[in-house]
């Protein structure tokens, strides 16, 4: 591969073949040159450091997973609705990574553990959409929240259990959804109220 058709994407995909090969602690910025047939020198021009090409990986997977949200979020549907598919289309997102291929989900837990900045900007990202579509039904006439940041926050923090990877193996029980509708019973009432 030649210096000029070198990009931060293609390296950034190899890096994720590199990692999921050799595992996060073990893959250096060498394996991902040597894998794009480059020198060290020519990654480091795009990543200064190993640091920020894993938490560019990270940022990548966090991005990719959550993608389908920013379309939720932009809806303009009735919020209650909204909302309840937002957070169902996060946990199917998380659970559908971590069964379906757990030795990859694991490989990027370790990697998430190393990228806490990345990892905060993520869960600013994810208060903000709940933020939008409860601001949306503050403004339907739905929802009755003084503080949508906050309620936006304490919605994400409620629904932990059924999204964040340090509840992983919860998700395997088969009454992990009936969990989740009572959680969601509770969150929309408060709302409303």
């Amino acid at each position: 591969m030649s210096e000029q058709v070198l990009t931060a994407d293609r390296i950034l995909d190899t890096a994720e073949e590199v990692i999921r090969r050799f595992g996060p602690a073990k893959a250096t910025v060498v394996d991902v040159a040597r894998a794009l047939g480059v020198s060290h020198g020519s990654v480091y021009r795009h990543f200064a450091s190993k640091a920020a090409l894993r938490d560019a990986v990270t940022r990548r997977w966090l991005d990719r997973l959550c993608a389908p949200l920013a379309e939720v979020a932009a809806d303009a549907g009735p919020a209650d609705g909204r909302l309840h598919r937002w957070l169902t289309t996060l946990m199917a997102a998380k659970h559908g990574r971590a069964l379906d291929d757990p030795e990859l989900f694991a490989t990027y837990m370790t990697l998430v553990m190393d990228a806490r900045q990345v990892v905060d900007e993520h869960v600013a990202h994810l208060v903000d959409q709940i933020a939008r579509i409860i601001g949306d039904g503050v403004e339907q006439g739905v929802f009755r929240v003084d503080d949508v940041p906050s309620a936006a926050r304490a919605v994400l923090d409620a629904t932990a259990r059924f999204h964040n990877p340090a509840h992983a193996a919860d998700w395997s029980d088969p009454s992990i959804g009936r969990a989740f509708e009572a959680v969601w019973g509770l969150l929309v009432r408060g709302l409303r109220a």
